[in-house]
């Protein structure tokens, strides 16, 4: 399964980044092969308006099935959820800490968005 991470870091002991819409980078981890990458979020960094459901699209295009944020507002959230990608909010943790939680199913997909767009 691909993992999707808000984050302002490159490693697994960055942060989760506390807005999904405008978190400056983003980390696609796969569970299965225990891998990842990151990649620059600049197109939702310096997008006017609609930020978090341009993020929202990118991690789909990338065929992420869970992401991993510290908010996630209602237009965003109805994005994923609409694609089948469940959202979980993890603030403060870093990455490897909020994947951790998610391996022993201590993270729970959130029921509704937890931000004002």
């Amino acid at each position: 399964m691909k993992v999707g991470i808000t984050t302002s870091g490159i490693n697994m002991d960055a942060p989760v980044y506390s807005h999904f819409g405008r978190a400056p980078k983003l980390m696609i981890y796969d569970l299965d092969l225990d891998t990842y990458h990151v990649q620059k979020n600049e197109q939702s960094l310096n997008a006017a308006q609609g930020a978090g459901i341009q993020t929202a699209l990118h991690l789909c295009d990338e065929k992420v099935e869970c992401v991993i944020t510290g908010n996630c507002g209602p237009i965003a959230y109805e994005t994923l959820r609409a694609a089948g990608v469940s959202v979980c909010t993890c603030p403060a943790c870093t990455i490897a800490g909020a994947i951790e939680k998610l391996k022993h199913g201590d993270l729970v997909p959130c029921a509704a968005p937890n931000a004002n767009a």
